[in-house]
């Protein structure tokens, strides 16, 4: 396989490895999809620890880099490729901004839909205890899209496709995006355009290589 192209390295269920996966179908570049199965406890294997030591997807592999965590990877192919990169180096910084904040506030979306859809056992408690700074996070990103399109500049960045990445599973997790018209709108544009597909029909179960369009 040539250096050049892109190999990700992800699994069906994990939001992470969504965010890379929708940048790579809406800029509808090439690339290579390897399956790792989470289910199974891959992702702790030593052939996988190898090239990602905390034993986690995604895993981006090109020319001869290994890069890890969903936003890095998503900082990464705006730079190596220049789509969803902004414009000027202000809102290229505020798109930056944007994916740290995302990391810290919009990951409690992730949390909660975790524990209500993949751990029914353990106590509702720790479900309550993120749901808070869940809704909390989406408040701020719907105040935020107020008279905007997108979260930064005037185009789609790696902004909106980080913090959409998680959120798209809002609803699996019982938060909605339709009682905040500003963040339902902007999902709306999200969605419309060209070669957007949600998680479960964008992400494969097993190795795929992608032409790209």
């Amino acid at each position: 396989m040539s250096d050049d192209r892109l190999v990700l390295h992800g699994s069906f269920t994990s939001s992470s490895s969504y965010k890379p996966m929708l940048f790579l179908a809406l800029s509808g570049l090439p690339f290579s999809f390897r399956t790792v199965n989470l289910k199974n406890g891959v992702q702790k294997e030593a052939a996988h620890l190898a090239i990602n030591r905390y034993g986690q997807v995604p895993v981006l592999r090109h020319r001869g880099l290994t890069i890890v965590m969903s936003n890095v990877i998503l900082d990464y192919l705006a730079r190596a490729t220049g789509h969803f990169e902004p414009k000027t180096e202000q809102h290229r910084w505020q798109a930056r901004e944007w994916l740290s904040w995302e990391n810290d506030a919009i990951t409690n979306v992730a949390r909660v839909r975790h524990f209500a859809r993949f751990r029914p056992d353990v106590s509702p408690e720790i479900v309550n205890f993120f749901r808070p700074q869940a809704e909390a996070a989406l408040d701020f990103a719907d105040k935020s899209l107020a008279g905007r399109e997108w979260l930064v500049g005037d185009a789609c960045s790696i902004a909106d496709i980080g913090c959409w990445g998680r959120m798209v599973f809002a609803a699996e997790g019982g938060l909605s995006l339709d009682a905040r018209p500003n963040l339902a709108a902007w999902r709306d544009r999200l969605m419309a355009m060209p070669g957007f597909a949600l998680p479960y029909d964008l992400i494969p179960k097993k190795d795929t290589e992608i032409n790209g369009r």
